[in-house]
């Protein structure tokens, strides 16, 4: 039997790439070494200090909307929690709101209702075809800005209240009871869900009208009506606005640069994540749709256990992009006044000089925000694949 030859070590493919994968991190981390002394040296002989010392002068720049309550003479510190703050409500109410939308207008694509089909074509090719920067313009100096001065408001029932300030409409408001309630309300929730399920797969196997819907409505109405017996009153007050000395009291206030920064990054994401839906249904086989309604399943039925479940395999990849990139366009906000994170950075900048601890700063904040977002979007695109034997 003749022996295997071998050969000199470096020559296998184990050890080769190891040693290539070394030498290239060898190289990234010269460079990162080259570049910071080269910094450092600079910063030396420019005489400028290095360091963070400065978040914690008791100098932060003015923000003029805050999820919590802060003072200019606050640190800087603080500022920036409180821009953060705000740059998350923008990216999660961003999130959910062109999910929502793009699906809607995705599915309206596929309608067989010619005029839907048409208006969700002309909704997507308009809007991602405009630049995102314009649009936040046109939202703000052409709608929220055109909007009557506060004393010659619009009153609309309801009431909402519109005026160059912003937009105030009613809203819920929490009492004593909204805890046990959301408690009861989580724990029917669950339950109607899984006698849902349950009921659902017994209709598909047996093939005989199980009335899941309504049997899991009446669990839910249940468990409810048993939480108002225990409380004795509604989960939530309803707060309305009102004009009290020159000034919107109640309900829900959201102001003209971050209603026109929400709306502009809504509608321009929901159109690209509108054409990845639109793609996704379209990817799976339409025998599969076919069998399923040869089954006797409905079109709803056959769209939620049939079609969208293959087609999310195809949709969670790019949509986790599009979430990305509505993070990161965020910071476009500065155009329309909105003080997010970026806005803040600015202001702190042109107070101390700070330039490369603040760009730094800003990169790690963005950064950790984009890798959170990719972490959660991987683990749920990891739990929908099919785990191959």
């Amino acid at each position: 039997m003749p022996k295997l030859r071998l050969g000199p070590k470096w020559r296998q493919s184990r050890i080769r790439n190891g040693l290539i994968q070394g030498l290239v991190l060898l190289l990234i981390g010269v460079a990162v070494v080259y570049f910071g002394a080269n910094l450092v040296q600079n910063l030396q002989r420019l005489r400028l200090p290095f360091g963070f010392d400065f978040l914690f002068s008791k100098s932060g720049p003015s923000i003029g909307e805050t999820l919590i309550e802060y003072s200019p003479t606050d640190n800087i510190a603080r500022a920036f929690g409180v821009a953060l703050l705000n740059t998350l409500r923008v990216v999660v109410l961003g999130i959910v709101l062109a999910t929502v939308v793009g699906i809607g207008v995705g599915m309206a694509r596929l309608s067989d209702n010619w005029l839907v089909r048409k208006l969700a074509t002309f909704y997507v090719e308009t809007l991602r075809n405009f630049p995102l920067l314009l649009q936040l313009l046109f939202w703000y100096l052409a709608v929220f800005l055109k909007l009557p001065t506060f004393e010659n408001r619009i009153q609309l029932p309801g009431p909402i209240i519109l005026s160059k300030n912003g937009v105030a409409f009613p809203w819920l408001k929490g009492n004593p009871a909204t805890l046990p309630w959301i408690l009861a309300l989580a724990i029917g929730s669950v339950c109607a869900f899984l006698l849902w399920r349950y009921l659902i797969r017994l209709q598909i196997e047996q093939g005989r009208i199980t009335f899941a819907g309504l049997w899991s409505l009446l669990l839910l109405v249940g468990i409810g009506g048993g939480a108002a017996l225990f409380t004795q009153r509604f989960p939530f007050d309803v707060s309305l606005p009102y004009v009290d000395q020159r000034v919107v009291t109640g309900g829900l206030q959201l102001t003209s640069e971050f209603s026109a920064l929400l709306l502009g990054l809504t509608l321009y994401t929901a159109a690209f994540i509108a054409e990845i839906v639109r793609a996704g249904i379209r990817s799976v086989s339409i025998g599969q749709s076919e069998a399923a309604r040869a089954l006797g399943l409905k079109p709803t039925l056959v769209m939620r256990f049939v079609v969208f479940p293959q087609a999310l395999r195809v949709i969670v990849p790019p949509l986790t992009s599009q979430y990305l990139n509505l993070a990161k366009n965020s910071s476009l906000a500065v155009a329309v006044g909105y003080p997010d994170i970026y806005y803040v950075a600015s202001a702190s900048l042109e107070d101390t000089g700070r330039s490369v601890e603040i760009v730094l700063l800003l990169m790690a904040i963005y950064l950790t925000m984009s890798l959170l977002i990719s972490i959660l979007m991987n683990l749920y695109n990891r739990s929908i694949q099919l785990v191959e034997r």
